[in-house]
């Protein structure tokens, strides 16, 4: 296909299914690179059946996620589904709707002051010692152990729920809901609508609990906070609030934590060099979010008005799919792309995304990654994978890609 080829929403002809399979759970896709070279705007099949267009290079990317022609009005009628649910799958989702439009950007400045890297620097001696017990629970409990699940999946939602006031009780539910909401194809209609309603029922006690008793979290302190017009937010935008930082925060880096030492373990000599040189852990968590070939499903866009993408016309009503991990392997972009270089700097992925609507939790995102790495690399310099890294199995049916488990040793 030539990318001078204008590419429709709606057209078939001999569109890839997508997501792309993966051969190996920490290796990309062989399609990305000739992608990237032949059709860096090409037809794809989405789980729903709907027709869109992948979208692969970096600069192609970076366009259009900061385009204001290519929309997050994903429940548009010409818009493409994601999943075959009846919702079309969270990203046409009617809380996350709350948060869609005008007011978005509105939300994002009433929260940006929450996610400052000096907030983020405040809450990590928390993070640290909550890493710290889980670590501990895990070396009690004996190897061979699940890193995914005796780490990265229980920090993560205890950091949600502390942001969130959330009682220490409540943690499983919403780890819970959490799979739930973000379903691509492995949950039915009824059990994402139970998962829903019992999410808002949820928010609704919550959110009048901290009415009644403020506490220092977040949402207490969105309750009366007013913008620069003197306006609140709304019981339905509070509610989004605390659904977006579960679906945002919880098992995209839980997700992460696991693919990140998977990703260093697989190659030891990585692990080892961090172990001599622990200052190299801020560039090496950069470059484990850069070098990531499982990170699910990617963005999409829904295009309002006629724009130009690698030289293809995309028609008005067409929806695009951005492939940031893609993206981050363009070797236009990134010297080097198919490897790590742990010290790599500058390192201007796209792994939060790009534009206005990138993600506003990366910088807690990044605070967790960086703790865990200092933590395990301090208590278990000996850590090593249990099983051959061809062995390690991909998450499959959700929007965001993971490991099943890391199995590892010390």
């Amino acid at each position: 296909m030539s990318s001078e080829t204008a590419v429709s929403g709606n057209s078939r002809g001999s569109a890839l299914s997508y997501p792309l399979p993966l051969e190996d759970a920490l290796e990309p896709p062989a399609a990305w690179a000739v992608l990237r070279e032949e059709a860096p705007v090409a037809p794809v099949v989405l789980p729903s059946g709907d027709g869109a267009s992948l979208v692969t290079r970096y600069d192609d990317v970076r366009q259009v996620l900061s385009e204001p022609r290519c929309t997050r009005q994903l429940d548009a009628d010409d818009a493409a589904r994601v999943s075959a649910n009846e919702s079309g799958g969270v990203f046409n989702d009617s809380m996350a709707e709350s948060l869609a439009g005008a007011g978005q950007q509105r939300w994002r400045r009433m929260l940006t002051k929450w996610f400052t890297a000096k907030r983020m620097t405040m809450l990590r001696p928390g993070i640290e010692a909550m890493t710290g017990r889980l670590v501990d629970e895990m070396v009690e409990r004996g190897h061979p152990a699940d890193l995914k699940a005796c780490v990265g999946f229980p920090l993560p939602v205890w950091v949600i729920c502390a942001l969130l006031g959330v009682p220490d009780s409540d943690r499983d539910r919403f780890a819970r809901w959490s799979d739930m909401l973000l379903n691509l194809t492995r949950y039915g209609q009824e059990e994402i609508d139970a998962a829903q309603a019992q999410f808002h029922a949820y928010m609704a006690g919550h959110l009048e609990a901290k009415r009644a008793d403020p506490g220092d979290d977040l949402l207490s302190t969105l309750i009366t906070t007013t913008d620069s017009d003197g306006g609140r937010l709304t019981d339905a935008e509070l509610a989004a609030t605390g659904q977006a930082l579960l679906i945002a925060g919880h098992e995209t880096t839980a997700n992460m934590i696991g693919k990140m030492t998977a990703m260093l373990l697989a190659d030891r000599t990585r692990w080892e060099r961090l172990v001599a040189d622990p200052s190299l852990v801020r560039t090496a968590v950069e470059e484990a979010l850069r070098f990531d070939a499982n990170p699910g499903f990617g963005m999409p866009r829904y295009v309002k008005e006629d724009v130009e993408v690698a030289g293809a016309e995309v028609p008005r009503g067409s929806t695009l799919v951005c492939s940031m991990a893609a993206a981050n392997r363009d070797e236009t972009a990134f010297e080097d792309a198919g490897r790590m270089r742990l010290d790599r700097s500058p390192n201007p992925h796209l792994a939060f995304g790009a534009g206005p609507h990138s993600c506003l939790g990366q910088s807690l995102a990044r605070t967790e990654l960086q703790t865990v790495l200092d933590v395990l690399l301090r208590r278990l310099p000996t850590l090593e994978l249990a099983v051959a890294p061809e062995e390690l199995r991909p998450v499959e049916g959700l929007v965001v890609g993971g490991l099943r488990e890391v199995p590892v040793r010390w």
